[in-house]
């Protein structure tokens, strides 16, 4: 009983004595209220840039580029093409005017 007793008060001395050996725990600073919307900001900033860099993956898959580009060719031929046309009409509406 006396060995229990020994160890006992051996224990209960090193854990007060190890306690003492603890590293207190820092505070986690409180933000300001600016540091707060800063930080709020930034996080729906990059939620934003990650959604858009999503979009601009999803439709770099649909091969949209390739297919405005053949819209725009297709375009700039038909409106120059009603452009000549156009361009034709009116010469020939103020030029044949004064030929005759």
């Amino acid at each position: 009983m006396n060995k229990l007793l020994v160890i006992t008060a051996v224990i209960a001395f090193l854990a007060l004595g190890a306690e003492g050996f603890r590293v207190p725990r820092e505070a986690e600073e409180e933000k300001g209220t600016i540091a707060t919307v800063v930080d709020t900001l930034k996080s729906y900033y990059d939620q934003s840039v990650d959604t858009a860099s999503g979009y601009v993956e999803t439709i770099k898959g649909y091969k949209l580029n390739e297919k405005a580009k053949n819209l725009y060719e297709d375009t700039v031929r038909a409106v120059s093409t009603y452009a000549g046309i156009s361009y034709d009409q009116l010469y020939h509406m103020f030029y044949s005017q004064e030929s005759s």
